[in-house]
């Protein structure tokens, strides 16, 4: 009997594992036995728990990570958004200009005589300054950013458009400043008229003769003016105009001054409108202090009261 018991004690120690608990405030004590299939189980659960917990710690903290991405994206998702409704309204309002822009060089055009009236008949879409006419786009609709560079291109076909057109304007009333500035408009000295232009009695020999310019009357030295740009082309003393200067101007015309006592220019020398060219006299053929003035255009006289614009 003893023996057996042995055997069936070997048995236990192998097949059970105990756990002694020994309280500090008592002397009896606990044992707690596991056989080895409970110990597994114990084991396996445990491990199962500390692989579900740790599986579940990952998952958060990647789902914490996930959070803050999407938070970050979110915020610069609605950044951009406002950046494009800002584009997007500065596209409308440069479109609007563009197009007032439009209507004012249409203008300029017909002002220059460049284009016929009928330009200001387009349709609506077409240079009308608003945005409901003009074809502006939809400020709220910014999901699409392909209408957007649309738009943009549009607006640079536009623009490459008006500035050839601008170009065009330019030239134009360059040549149109350059060719007012070269034209006879002022009075090229002061005092009053005793002779115009036209047929009229010759003072010296009383017979019908064609007078081809005007005579002004006044103060012997008093300064004669370029009637516009030019260069002069001649000065010379003869015995009926006297000292007499000739400028030409662009477009075929020529000014002739007679009649001065003084030069003050050369032959050669460019000068501006309103420029002093000479002092009044009474040189050649005169029976007082005047200048003869003339006006001529491709060799042909013309009456010089016709282009002067300003009062006397």
């Amino acid at each position: 009997m003893i023996i057996k018991g042995k055997i069936k004690d070997l048995r236990m120690k192998k097949k059970y594992l105990s756990i002694i608990v020994v309280p500090h405030s008592s002397s009896s004590h606990r044992t707690y036995s596991f056989s080895k299939r409970k110990l597994k189980f114990i084991l396996g659960l445990t491990i199962f728990f500390v692989l579900l917990l740790t599986a579940f710690l990952i998952d958060y903290f990647t789902m914490n990570v996930t959070r803050t991405k999407y938070k970050e994206l979110l915020s610069r998702y609605d950044e951009q958004h406002q950046t494009l409704i800002a584009y997007q309204n500065k596209i409308t309002d440069l479109e609007k200009t563009i197009n007032n822009f439009e209507v004012y060089t249409q203008k300029l055009n017909i002002m220059a005589g460049l284009k016929s009236e009928d330009i200001l008949n387009t349709p609506p879409g077409v240079g009308s300054g608003t945005g409901e006419e003009s074809g502006g786009t939809n400020n709220s609709d910014v999901s699409n950013p392909q209408e957007g560079l649309v738009a943009l291109e549009s607006l640079q076909i536009k623009s490459e458009s008006l500035q050839k057109n601008l170009n065009i304007l330019s030239n134009h009333f360059e040549e149109q400043s350059l060719q007012l500035a070269a034209t006879p408009t002022i009075w090229p000295t002061k005092g009053w008229v005793t002779s115009t232009y036209g047929w009229r009695n010759d003072p010296f020999t009383g017979k019908r003769a064609f007078h081809r310019g005007l005579d002004i009357a006044t103060h012997y030295g008093n300064p004669v003016l370029a009637t516009a740009d030019g260069v002069v082309i001649q000065t010379s003393n003869d015995k009926i105009g006297g000292k007499t200067i000739k400028i030409s101007h662009r477009s075929g015309f020529t000014t002739v001054y007679c009649h001065l006592s003084k030069f003050l220019v050369r032959p050669g020398q460019r000068v501006k409108r309103g420029q002093t060219i000479g002092l009044v006299g009474s040189s050649g053929k005169a029976l007082g202090p005047h200048l003869h003035y003339e006006v001529r255009r491709n060799g042909k006289s013309l009456n010089p009261y016709y282009y002067i614009l300003e009062e006397q």
